[in-house]
């Protein structure tokens, strides 16, 4: 009977230290749309071994000076809507996928957000208030969906540091309506600046770290780059003692793909397969074994999977291309 117990014992301490190993966040980053998703269209994310989806509502304003964010109407696509924002999540979970609700915010004409700035105590009020209302709806939506992260906001580096009472206060209310872990998507200059992360479960980091010079650089390249990035990362991760979730990642297609990561203008570059596939081998080979990483979420993802990336495409999505199949290795090892 002792040899019996000492074997039920020693199953139970296995499967509790199995438990309390966390699986790495393998996440894919889903572009809304118009339409309603099926499992047709999480099939090949299933395929690619992504365990979790960034889903992305958004919010409008006309442009870096207007205060007034514009959400939640039916002049936008529904995947960027409250309901859509439903369908897409009750089909993943279903499929067993979990959710990062990431609402972000577009000015039209694409400028960069963060350099969002008001020229009014007037118009900070009104932003302020007007993005509560927006993040508010998503968190409580959230909430009802029991997604897993909440990200409360994405690259808006001079909102947060102009108006750092404010983003304390929001936090408060966001977690007053919304249980599960929070994150905000910093900039990868920005988030050795941001003051809050102490009262968040996530430092995030969205990774467009300029790696290399080079027209094609290879693994050890990419990685030989990322050392003076990681030594701030880690830095970081150890000041507030969170762990580290890129909130997105990638590399286009393209020639020079680790010089300004974050480019996606150059519309007619030279389309470059193994630039992309060693960029994604070097991360992964840098940040995925390290127990402080959570893991991040690829940019990006198109619902219609045969209608887009391919060897002729030269953007970020991996869809149709080496990536893709790296990618799939890659979040397999997991």
């Amino acid at each position: 009977m002792k040899i019996y117990k000492l074997l039920f014992l020693l199953l139970i301490f296995i499967q509790l230290s199995c438990n309390s190993q966390q699986k790495k966040i393998n996440g894919i980053s889903f572009v809304a749309s118009r339409d309603t998703i099926s499992i047709k269209h999480i099939s090949p994310i299933i395929k690619a071994q992504g365990n979790y989806v960034a889903l992305m509502p958004f919010g409008f304003i006309k442009k870096l000076s207007s205060p007034t964010v514009i959400h939640n109407n039916d002049r936008q696509w529904f995947g960027e809507t409250k309901n859509g924002l439903h369908q897409y999540a009750k089909n993943f979970q279903t499929a067993d996928v979990k959710i990062m609700v990431k609402p972000q915010i577009w000015v039209w004409k694409g400028e960069f957000t963060g350099l969002i700035e008001m020229n009014s105590d007037e118009n900070w009020t009104i932003l302020e208030d007007t993005y509560s209302d927006f993040i508010l709806t998503y968190a409580k939506a959230a909430q009802d969906l029991k997604a897993d992260i909440l990200c409360i906001g994405t690259e808006l580096e001079q909102f947060v540091l102009q108006r750092p009472t404010y983003w304390k206060e929001l936090i408060v209310k966001i977690r007053e309506v919304y249980k599960g872990k929070l994150t905000y998507a910093a900039n990868w200059d920005e988030f050795k600046r941001v003051p809050f992360w102490a009262d968040l479960d996530y430092i995030g980091i969205d990774a467009y770290f300029p790696l290399s010079d080079k027209k094609t650089p290879s693994v050890k390249d990419f990685e030989l780059g990322w050392q003076p990035h990681k030594k701030v990362i880690t830095q970081i991760q150890k000041q507030f003692n969170k762990p580290i979730l890129f909130t997105e990642f990638g590399y286009r297609s393209v020639d020079f793909t680790g010089k300004e990561p974050w480019d996606a203008n150059r519309v007619d570059g030279q389309v470059n397969m193994q630039g992309q596939v060693n960029g994604l081998q070097a991360i992964h080979n840098q940040f995925w074994k390290e127990d402080w990483f959570a893991g991040g979420f690829i940019w990006k993802w198109f619902h219609t999977h045969a209608k887009v990336g391919g060897e002729k495409d030269n953007r970020f999505t991996p869809q149709n291309k080496p990536a893709e199949v790296v990618l799939r290795k890659l979040y397999k090892q997991d």
